[in-house]
């Protein structure tokens, strides 16, 4: 496939046209998964709730996917290495592949994780949004610099969720953590670059500057978790959330895919976007298209 230039502000890397066709899918015949009240509840008040083992069945077929992106990115959606030069290990990501990488389509497609964001939402649909895949190497010390995951996007909403399948161990001194609640402080915070933590769109007067967790952790909630491959960490699009610094002993992989429920519009924003998607034709307010985003969930169908 023929390269696209893509960034503005240097955080979308060049990619490949990630879009392949058309999705029909019959939504009756998807797997139901059986949320309980309990974990809903938690989502709701704290931001995230863990899942133990929720997608182990998934963890080879993820873990394939995910390598072909790491043995081949220039061949894939927007790659990014985050790990400076001269600097140990290495921290890749990349996102939007689920249409060119046959593991990820089938999970889209195939899995529980639909009926699952859409009932932690509280939605009566859940409209998939993409995925996004990471790998920190054994050496690796980079810290994924707090932030929320809203404001990267090119959409608004409160009923949101990420469905994040941890594909290794990973001990919670280097797992992601979460700020116990912050989706619900009414704040939007300028999104970061992971490669070094600056900043973007600082001209977004909606937008604040993310606090400095790291220098008084003990005055914020945190959460983290002692994670197994297949445990699943169901989050809102608003909460804050990182990684330390601290070493990384042993490959960290994990596939997280993004969800949109009924309240969630295409948003303007006055910067770049991740994923940018400056053919989209749509306008602050509007749905999110169906042809590129599709409904793979509906609770009407339960």
């Amino acid at each position: 496939m023929d390269a696209v230039a893509t960034t503005q502000q240097g955080f979308n890397q060049s990619t490949v046209d990630w879009r392949t066709g058309d999705i029909s899918v019959d939504l009756a015949s998807l797997p139901q998964y059986q949320a309980n009240a309990a974990d809903i509840d938690m989502f709701r008040t704290d931001g995230a709730v863990l899942l133990r083992g929720a997608f182990a069945d998934w963890v080879e077929s993820l873990r394939d996917g995910l390598q072909r992106n790491l043995d081949a990115p220039e061949f894939y959606a927007f790659p990014c290495e985050s790990t400076p030069k001269c600097t140990p290990g290495r921290f890749f990501d990349s996102y939007c592949n689920w249409q060119l990488i046959p593991e990820y389509r089938d999970f889209v497609l195939t899995s529980e994780a639909a009926s699952m964001a859409g009932q932690f939402m509280g939605s009566e649909r859940a409209q998939f949004f993409h995925e996004h895949a990471f790998c920190k190497e054994p050496g690796t010390q980079r810290a994924t610099p707090w932030h929320q995951d809203l404001p990267y996007y090119c959409v608004d909403g409160t009923q949101t969720a990420s469905v994040y399948v941890s594909l290794d161990q990973s001990p919670a001194d280097v797992a992601v953590q979460f700020v116990r609640g912050s989706h619900l402080w009414g704040k939007l915070y300028y999104p970061r670059v992971f490669v070094d933590g600056d900043s973007f769109n600082t001209e977004d007067g909606d937008l604040v500057a993310v606090p400095d967790i790291d220098a008084d952790p003990d005055a914020y909630d945190l959460m983290a978790w002692d994670l197994e491959p297949g445990d699943t960490i169901v989050f809102d699009f608003r909460i804050l959330h990182g990684t330390t610094s601290g070493a990384v002993t042993a490959r960290r992989r994990a596939f997280s895919t993004r969800w949109m429920g009924d309240d969630v519009t295409f948003c303007t924003r006055p910067g770049e976007t991740s994923p940018p998607f400056p053919d989209i034709d749509l306008e602050s307010g509007d749905r999110m298209r169906e042809d590129w985003f599709p409904v793979l969930w509906e609770r009407n169908l339960l």
